[in-house]
C-alpha cells in the first residue's frame, strides 16, 4: 500500500485549511477593492467639488473689480471740481 491512510487525513486536512484561507483571503481583497472604490468616488466629487468653488471664486473676484473700478469712478466725479454755480447762471 504506497498511501497511509493517515497522510491522506493530513493532505485533507491540509488542503480544507489552504481553501478556507483562500476564500477570507479573497474576502478581504474584495472588501479593500470596494473601499478603494468608495475613496475614488469620493476623490472625483471632492475635485469637482472644488473645481466649483475655485469657478464661483473667480466670478467674484471679476464682480469685485468691477466694483471697485465703478467706485473709484465715482469716488472721481465727487472729488472732481464742481462748476460755481454763479458760472452757471447767464447774466
Amino acid at each position: 500500500m504506497p498511501w497511509k491512510p493517515a497522510a491522506t487525513s493530513q493532505l485533507q486536512r491540509e488542503n480544507e485549511a489552504l481553501k478556507t484561507t483562500i476564500v477570507c483571503l479573497r474576502s478581504e481583497l474584495r472588501h479593500k477593492q470596494d473601499f478603494v472604490g468608495r475613496l475614488e468616488y469620493l476623490l472625483h466629487q471632492r475635485t469637482e467639488m472644488i473645481d466649483a468653488l475655485h469657478g464661483r471664486i473667480d466670478q467674484l473676484r471679476t464682480a469685485n473689480q468691477r466694483l471697485e473700478q465703478e467706485a473709484e469712478h465715482y469716488a472721481a466725479l465727487l472729488t472732481a471740481p464742481q462748476p460755481d454755480a454763479a458760472m452757471l447762471v447767464p447774466k
